[in-house]
């Protein structure tokens, strides 16, 4: 196999390579499903299964064991290494408790679903994201941004194609069309398999080690993207009663920062090679401090457009850079990694959501924007100081490369590079290439 000496832009590895294209797309009708539901959802319990307010807002609750289910996951996944097989477990399972819920008539239905199944279809995120790590090329952080985008800009449009859905037919449609997208995530990786040798006990134990970095980076993110739940929650109602926007320059603010996000993520990717991706991530999280206090301090919109800019910075870093830092914490064991990181986000929806109930009505619609201030700077000097730590620091590229990566299996794919191309084969297919 020879080695790259000019990496093929990072788009056309993403075309021409199975599992990269494959894993795309898979992310993009995921975002789609998971962010057409999540607006609905309180509306769901409380008009249909007739919850309480109170009640659903404590159905965000029901995402703390997302962690476990995650590490279960991740940690069958390094044992076996058979990471699509498990991604198409986890589909099927989100799947089956999606369009459970949306059959549901009792309350207690979601609230077991969401605590039991959904945990576990979560983790089929984080088996695409460990596929493709499992085969470093060069060029791979650009193809891991591509892929992030893929699952952000389903994020972006999931909500409005969720809302006008909702309006045509009822949410109780739009949440079994949640369950289709993600059955329909596994289409467009078709038949492929993409297997790591299984850690021998060596592995396992270094798995087992130096677990430390990796929690605090996952708590890190998890106080970080706890105060865009609080954002989330609280600026349309900031918007409508205290500073009485019309809905559509609303919807202008709240959708700024998707739009940047989308934007940042490839320079951020860029910049971190050249800083330091804890040291971009660092200085994201100080913008979001500030972007938070213009929530808090500013009554006109330029100054929420001003802060949705800089939260799309922060959105956008990680977006891009936190998956791959998680997996260089932790690169004997990068599903295990990829599952912990990937857990952030519902365990961190959970925190805000206590973290803004509890401080709304003492601060106020405005002022409860210190909140998610406060948790940005304790993010910010968390981050400072493992950027500043040696033994806290991610490793670099090169470090990761995955125990047997050339133990393959009959049927098993490869990525084979060439000058100019990067491209799977099946191990009992190959041809001679003659580049090589």
């Amino acid at each position: 196999m020879t080695a790259l000496t000019d990496a093929p832009p990072a788009f056309h590895l993403v075309l021409r390579n199975p599992l990269y294209r494959g894993a795309t797309i898979a992310l993009f009708l995921a975002g789609i499903g998971y962010s057409a539901a999540a607006p609905q959802m309180s509306l769901f319990l409380v008009d249909d299964l007739h919850a309480s307010l109170s009640t659903a807002g404590l159905f965000a609750l029901t995402n703390l064991t997302a962690p476990l289910a995650g590490y279960l996951i991740g940690a069958r996944s390094d044992r076996i290494g058979d990471r699509l097989g498990l991604f198409r477990l986890c589909s099927v399972l989100g799947f089956v408790g999606w369009a459970v819920i949306a059959v549901s008539t009792q309350l207690w239905v979601p609230i077991v679903v969401n605590t039991l199944v959904l945990g576990f279809a979560g983790a089929a995120t984080s088996q695409l994201f460990a596929a493709v790590q499992d085969k470093p090329v060069p060029g791979l952080d650009g193809v891991i941004g591509i892929v992030r985008i893929a699952l952000v800009a389903g994020w972006v449009v999931g909500p409005v194609l969720g809302s006008l859905l909702a309006a045509w037919t009822g949410v109780r449609v739009m949440l079994f069309a949640t369950a289709l997208c993600l059955l329909a995530q596994m289409l467009p990786l078709g038949r492929q398999r993409a297997r790591v040798a299984p850690h021998h006990e060596t592995h396992r134990l270094a798995a087992r080690g130096p677990m430390l970095p990796l929690i605090l980076f996952t708590a890190l993110t998890v106080v970080v993207y706890a105060g865009d739940t609080i954002k989330f929650a609280y600026l349309p109602l900031h918007m409508s009663r205290d500073l009485h926007f019309s809905s559509g320059l609303s919807g202008a603010i709240m959708g700024t920062q998707p739009m940047v996000e989308v934007l940042v993520i490839p320079p951020a990717m860029a910049l971190a090679r050249r800083f330091g991706a804890l040291r971009l991530l660092t200085l994201t999280s100080a913008l979001a401090v500030a972007g938070a206090l213009c929530f808090a301090l500013s009554h006109n919109a330029v100054g929420l457009f001003v802060g949705q800019a800089l939260m799309g910075c922060l959105w956008g870093s990680f977006g891009g850079l936190g998956i791959l830092v998680a997996q260089r914490l932790l690169p004997a064991a990068v599903a295990t990694a990829s599952a912990i990181f990937i857990s952030a986000e519902p365990v961190s929806t959970a925190l805000g959501g206590l973290a803004g109930g509890l401080g709304v009505d003492p601060l106020g619609l405005d002022h409860v924007f210190l909140v998610p201030a406060v948790l940005a700077a304790v993010a910010a000097v968390g981050l400072g100081v493992m950027s500043a730590v040696p033994s806290l620091k991610a490793t670099t590229q090169d470090d990761v490369l995955p125990a047997g990566a050339n133990d393959l299996q009959p049927g098993d794919v490869e990525m084979v590079a060439v000058p100019g191309v990067l491209r799977v084969e099946a191990d009992d297919d190959r041809k001679p290439d003659p580049e090589q």
